[in-house]
């Protein structure tokens, strides 16, 4: 016997002959799903009562649900749920709306079921995830828990659940439901009405109009999700995929936020392939049942931690030479380094964030800039740090526009609206942005990166959108100089092409040069050969700290400590960077040249934010005097050493320039227009008069690029040209 169903309309089935039994009955699902949300319990908890009961009190009417106490509870509902959720998932908010009758109202028999509000269920579980690029059509229909990135997120927007339809010539009316997610409505070609009254005019074909005000909505968001970036192929783009979030799990992300999405796979029919009339091809989204925050998410969701957890962190943060061994622990495979491992320590904790009682909000993030030859490493250290930071974007400065840094305005296809996708800088909110080839970017490309640096935010305001986003992220940056390599006899000024505002807002400057030093080139070559053949290299075979144990140690420094500095440490600090800007100044007097590398009060601010991470690492609540004294030593080996960077062999830069302009001077007088001189004879002329060999080559360059000498046979010969 079937009848019309009182739960969705739809029609439900019971058994009338003995021996016939649907033991899956609509009926019977519905009271199995009942029976769980009223006895399952954990110890003497009921847990699914209490949490519904709560959640009405709030006039919040969703319940969360862990698959694993539904499959501990009853497997074979739990194995239905997951194959056809679709079909489950209402039976299951039945029940739900069922249990909350009967929490409400002491006479559940009597109430109607307008009074009892709809209440979701959303679902979450610790199952294997699965990767967006990994989804194909054997998955449509079932429930699949897949992680990503939401890139971005629609307005709300208003769902029909149930449409309420009239007739036109007999204002006949009835409710039809509407299936979740994408999928349209058909409404009835006949009218229901015209079968009762045969005496009258049967009423048209396609006689129904939708009254709209009397439909019952709920709330709907369209969200977009992508792959995390350290889980694309490489040489592969991250793939993404659209998602349908409604009632209670709209408005839960936004842009940048790690997620892990529990969802139906389920297809609709896109318009363009409706207008191509492609009628089988049908577009795949997934219908969210539940969201769970990544605990990577920065300061948006904490992460928990174990206790064993906690004690194993707290008897690491007691270790007496941790800070060591934790920058040797970064990038072990490359040699030496040891300073500028110690400033990626510093920048993987980072300092402390602080907000004034004005509002004003003061950076925590460190910046580092690696400036130096190639062949030193730098990208190396860069691709290291993008695995070890817990959030990390790398990315290479040829291949990034400002738009892809920052954010970037896009037009939905379907709304015609315009809507902001993240960026790099948005994406690695909370983490670290590893940008290669800083020096090969555009200057306007660059430009876009400034107050994402300093402010920690990334204003738009682009086709009417006004907006701004949340940026605060570390910056390292790797760069050569302008010519390739760092030259000796030029100032830091002449090699390093970037404008004073971009440097002052780096934390500190490494310059890293190439060195021709015999024992220090074998020693480098003994490690890199024993890194190819496989062997057991001395300097990581102890006390070194794996990659999981580096990142979630990161993690729990940043969730739990907060350094601040004491009033001895503050007062050592104010002095020195008085005696810094001093030193400075009287540099500059001396060789009449302002510094490229500017020393500011945002450099101040840097050697607090170092004495914090220093702290941080510790897990210590200030920042005392030998924290300040090792930022400061990491700072005047890399941003001061930078800015009064010299020339070779013991002598001022000046000094040297000095030789070289006399050697010029020099070989303009001797040698006449229009004659030659081998090369040998005037390095060696000038090299018994006491002139050093760098000075004579370089003064050869130099005549040789502004065209007054014209090297011939293979550069042994010099020929004097008229100029």
């Amino acid at each position: 016997m079937a009848s019309a169903g009182w739960d969705r309309g739809q029609i439900y089935s019971t058994s009338v002959l003995p021996g016939e039994r649907h033991i899956n009955s609509r009926s019977e699902l519905k009271s199995h799903y009942l029976e769980f949300i009223q006895n399952f319990r954990l110890g003497n908890s009921y847990v699914y009562r209490d949490q519904l009961q709560e959640h009405l009190m709030l006039k919040q009417y969703y319940l969360q649900v862990d698959m694993s106490h539904l499959i501990n509870y009853n497997a074979s509902l739990a194995n239905n749920l997951t194959n056809s959720p679709a079909e489950h998932l209402p039976l299951f908010e039945a029940a739900v709306k069922e249990s909350a009758k009967r929490i409400l109202f002491a006479t559940p028999g009597t109430v109607d079921e307008s009074d009892v509000p709809d209440c979701q269920v959303t679902l979450t579980s610790d199952a294997n995830v699965l990767q967006i690029r990994d989804l194909n059509s054997t998955f449509i229909g079932k429930l699949v828990r897949i992680p990503g990135i939401v890139i971005g997120a629609s307005t709300l927007s208003s769902r029909a659940t149930y449409v309420n339809i009239m007739c036109r010539s007999c204002r006949h009316t009835k409710m039809v439901p509407v299936s979740g997610g994408f999928s349209g409505i058909t409404l009835p070609r006949v009218c229901d009405n015209q079968s009762e009254d045969r005496g009258k005019p049967s009423c048209p074909m396609d006689p129904y109009v939708i009254v709209h005000d009397k439909c019952s909505f709920v709330d709907s968001q369209v969200l977009k999700l992508q792959e995390a970036p350290d889980m694309v192929p490489v040489g592969d783009l991250p793939r993404h995929t659209i998602l349908n979030a409604d009632r209670w799990l709209t408005n839960r992300v936004v842009p940048g936020m790690r997620t892990v999405i529990m969802g139906i796979y389920s297809i609709y029919q896109n318009k363009a392939a409706k207008s191509t009339g492609a009628a089988a091809v049908r577009t795949p989204y997934i219908r969210v049942v539940g969201l769970q925050m990544d605990q990577h998410n920065g300061n948006r969701g904490r992460a928990v931690f174990t206790d064993t957890e906690e004690e194993e962190y707290i008897r690491m943060s007691r270790q007496p030479d941790l800070f060591e061994t934790f920058a040797s622990s970064i990038a072990p495979s490359i040699f030496g380094n040891k300073d500028i491992k110690k400033a990626i320590t510093c920048l993987l904790f980072g300092g402390s964030k602080k907000v004034l009682p004005d509002g004003m909000r003061l950076r925590g993030d460190i910046s580092v800039l690696l400036l130096g030859d190639p062949g030193t490493a730098k990208s190396q250290l860069l691709k290291f740090v993008e695995k070890v930071a817990p959030i990390a974007v790398y990315t290479s400065g040829k291949g990034s526009s400002a738009a892809g840094l920052t954010a970037s305005v896009i037009r939905d296809p379907s709304t015609r609206e315009f809507y902001l996708e993240g960026g790099a800088m948005v994406l690695a909110d909370g983490g670290v942005v590893c940008i290669d080839e800083f020096d090969k970017m555009r200057d306007e490309d660059r430009v876009a990166i400034h107050e994402a640096m300093e402010q920690q935010t990334i204003s738009i305001a682009k086709a009417g959108i006004t907006t701004i986003l949340n940026s605060r992220t570390s910056v390292l940056a790797a760069a050569n100089p302008v010519f390739g390599r760092y030259d000796d006899m030029k100032s830091p000024g002449e090699n390093i092409d970037f404008q004073t505002t971009i440097l002052s807002r780096f934390d500190m400057i490494f310059i890293v040069k190439d060195e021709h030093n015999e024992a220090r080139d074998i020693s480098i070559a003994k490690h890199v050969l024993n890194v190819h053949m496989d062997r057991q290299i001395q300097d990581t075979a102890m006390g070194d700290i794996d990659l999981e144990k580096m990142k979630a140690y990161i993690n729990y420094c940043k969730a739990k400590c907060a350094p601040r500095l004491t009033p001895e440490a503050a007062q050592k600090l104010s002095s020195h960077f008085v005696a810094i800007r001093k030193e400075v100044k009287e540099s500059e007097r001396e060789t009449q040249v302002r510094s490229s590398i500017p020393i500011t009060i945002r450099q101040l601010e840097a050697i607090i934010r170092i004495s914090e991470s220093l702290a941080k690492l510790t897990l210590s609540p200030i920042a005392n005097e030998q924290h300040v004294e090792e930022a400061i030593r990491l700072f005047k080996y890399s941003t001061m050493d930078a800015v009064q960077s010299g020339g070779a062999d013991g002598m001022t830069r000046n000094e040297v320039m000095a030789e070289v302009q006399t050697i010029e001077q020099e070989i303009q007088r001797r040698l006449p227009i229009g004659s030659q001189a081998p090369v040998v004879k005037i390095k060696n002329d000038f090299l018994q008069q006491g002139y050093s060999e760098a000075a004579i080559i370089r003064a050869l360059g130099i005549l040789g690029r502004r065209e007054i000498l014209q090297f011939r046979s293979q550069g042994k010969v010099v020929f004097r040209q008229a100029v």
